[in-house]
């Protein structure tokens, strides 16, 4: 199989979740996939290499997480997240007010502290792996996630008393 079959199989089978971690990361979909894409288009050349890994897909979403971080260090921009649309039973007003929340609250933290939020909580990945990912110590990957996490607390915290002001103000 040449490296370029390799490549295509590779795609077919990893895409839809990495382009989840993509949105994840940067928010949209439209930039997601421009992440994803840019990844894939930088790797493309070194394939041989990518393939001969261990773990490929590992490999891959450490490039797609370093690529994110360094096009967020060179580019500031604001993200504009998106609420995905997504049918559930429970109440629709309550749950996409939840979702955009959570959204706006994620789109604040620093772009290493997100990363570390999607790798621990969307892939389930270790303190360890989160490190290599991240290229930094396990003990360091423990102090970003406690810093999102208390961030995410605080800002969430914020909001609710924002919300209950407003509330108690129009009764």
């Amino acid at each position: 199989m040449t490296d370029e079959l390799r490549f295509e199989a590779f795609v077919r089978a990893h895409a839809t979740a990495l382009l989840q971690a993509a949105v994840l990361l940067t928010g949209n979909r439209p930039d997601a996939e421009d992440l994803l894409q840019a990844t894939l288009a930088h790797l493309y050349p070194r394939w041989a290499r990518v393939a001969a890994t261990e773990v490929p897909v590992a490999y891959v979403r450490r490039a797609l997480v370093n690529r994110f971080i360094s096009g967020r260090r060179d580019n500031r921009t604001v993200p504009m997240w998106d609420v995905p649309d997504l049918r559930n039973d429970a109440d629709a007003g309550d749950s996409a007010a939840i979702k955009e929340l959570v959204w706006a609250l994620l789109g604040r933290l620093p772009e290493r502290q997100r990363a570390a939020l999607v790798l621990r909580y969307f892939y389930d990945c270790t303190d360890t792996q989160i490190a290599e990912e991240l290229g930094c110590r396990a003990v360091t990957v423990r102090s970003i996630l406690s810093r999102a996490t208390s961030a995410l607390r605080k800002q969430l915290v914020a909001a609710e008393t924002m919300t209950a002001a407003a509330e108690a103000g129009s009764r």
